[in-house]
């Protein structure tokens, strides 16, 4: 098996997810990546050796879809790796070390963040923004209530109001419903997504990820359109869109 030469690993906070970069921009010590079958799933192969995660386990993909994505993002490196943009790889080795021994945890993060949901909290004025704002938030709160029974009460301005109880039971109980790989993209994509509502949308296929980011800025849309953008501000928005393109590729691989 090969020694990796890096360590990367996302740790489970009640804030969301934090990663830590173990190794800065280490060298690229293979030429080739692919996918691979393996019992239980596929695996991703460097020259033709199993990668492990962090915490050494093989990192065993559920689908080939998923297993050639990841090898993808390891082909597709340079020189050196580039950890930050390597998301799928980082999802991968959470669902495999994290997750199966923190899902009570995780479905009461995503419960939390139900209980003061970005889609429920409309602004007081200017009457536009709270206009862009319904459009944008209101079909998926609805939706959720729908699909899901989570029946989420909005309100005007920052004054926190208590969600009905078994709302945020039912978004406890789906989470607990689903698969490690699903339920870490899940709650990864609240974190990403400041949106319980929006997270569960695009985990059931209802919006696609880059079109639920869309949703969940309309208020940096407002400010941008008000006072201008600066540059780390849009170099934040760039690294957001491609994680929403890669937490994209992740569902659509694991189905």
């Amino acid at each position: 098996m090969i020694m990796q030469a890096w360590a990367l690993a996302w740790t489970h906070s009640q804030k969301g997810f934090e990663h830590v970069d173990k190794v800065d921009k280490p060298k690229r010590f293979y030429k080739q990546a692919a996918a691979a079958p393996v019992e239980g799933g596929y695996s991703v192969e460097l020259d033709g050796r199993q990668i492990k995660t962090p915490a050494k386990a093989t990192l065993t993909l559920p689908t080939e879809a998923l297993a050639k994505a990841v090898a993808k993002e390891w082909a597709e490196q340079g020189e050196t790796l580039d950890l930050q943009a390597m998301t799928l790889t980082r999802l991968a080795n959470v669902a495999i070390d994290r997750t199966p021994e923190t899902r009570a945890d995780l479905a009461s993060e995503l419960a939390r963040y139900a209980g003061t949901d970005l889609t429920c909290y409309l602004a007081d004025a200017p009457s536009a923004l709270r206009e862009r704002q319904d459009a944008a938030w209101r079909p998926w709160r609805e939706w959720v209530g729908k699909e899901l029974g989570v029946v989420l009460v909005p309100v005007i301005g920052l004054m926190a109001s208590p969600q009905p109880p078994a709302s945020l039971d039912a978004v406890r109980a789906h989470a607990l419903n689903l698969d490690d790989f699903r339920l870490t993209a899940l709650v990864w994509a609240c974190n990403l997504l400041g949106s319980a509502v929006l997270a569960l949308a695009v985990e059931r296929g209802a919006l696609t990820a880059p079109d639920a980011l869309n949703a969940s800025i309309v208020d940096e849309d407002w400010q941008i359109e008000q006072w201008g953008a600066d540059e780390e501000a849009m170099q934040v928005r760039t690294t957001r869109a491609r994680d929403a393109a890669a937490l994209q590729l992740w569902f659509e691989a694991l189905s």
